[in-house]
């Protein structure tokens, strides 16, 4: 399938670790190159990925038969509500038109007691979100030194909808009880349990 390291792919390990135990089925949403949902079902037994770009869905089918790959669009695609055991996003949701309607149509795909855990990119604003990007150029350099750099297929975007502190107080205000976490390479990460 190719791919390597990016900052999308290192965080492919915070979505692995919130799998439920006894996870039967998962979705990842924008799934791009396939790398994640690849990685997902390396664990999970049915897992589907979900994107717009069906070029990009072709090429990962072939090395990849094994997982559900779909064309669409995940706010509209008639995807079966509360029937995925994780349901996952990396770097994706900046690119819908509103993170609210986002975040709440992803935790109604999340089966009960499912886990939703989105990996996401927003704007600096402020001495804290500056010293965390210096950190991260830091760990950049170092790690695309080492474990080389790869450009994943997706557009890229260098303004983004929305500032670290507006995407925590949408998600905290849309998924109660989500937990937040800033991470150092320009992404953050929210993860939710569903009620079971």
């Amino acid at each position: 399938m190719g791919g390597g390291w990016n900052h999308n792919t290192h965080h492919h390990r915070v979505v692995l670790d919130a799998v439920p135990a006894g996870a039967r089925t998962a979705l990842d949403v924008g799934t791009g190159d396939g790398l994640l949902a690849a990685d997902l079902r390396d664990r999970v037994p049915r897992v589907t990925a979900i994107d717009l770009d069906a070029a990009v869905l072709a090429r990962a089918r072939r090395t990849r038969p094994d997982v559900d790959w779909v064309a669409g669009d995940v706010l509209t695609h008639p995807l079966p509500p509360a029937s995925f055991d994780i349901v996952a996003s990396i770097a994706t949701v900046h690119h819908l038109p509103d993170l609210g309607a986002a975040l709440r149509r992803l935790a109604e795909l999340t089966a009960p007691g499912g886990v939703l855990v989105v990996i996401g990119c927003a704007d600096s604003a402020g001495p804290a979100d500056l010293a965390m990007d210096v950190v991260g150029a830091v760990q950049h350099r170092v790690l695309a030194r080492t474990r080389g750099f790869w450009q994943h297929s997706a557009p890229v975007v260098m303004a983004f909808p929305h500032t670290y502190a507006e995407v925590r107080h949408i998600a905290t205000a849309t998924l109660p009880g989500v937990r937040w976490r800033r991470w150092p390479l320009f992404r953050y990460s929210l993860t939710w349990s569903a009620p079971a």
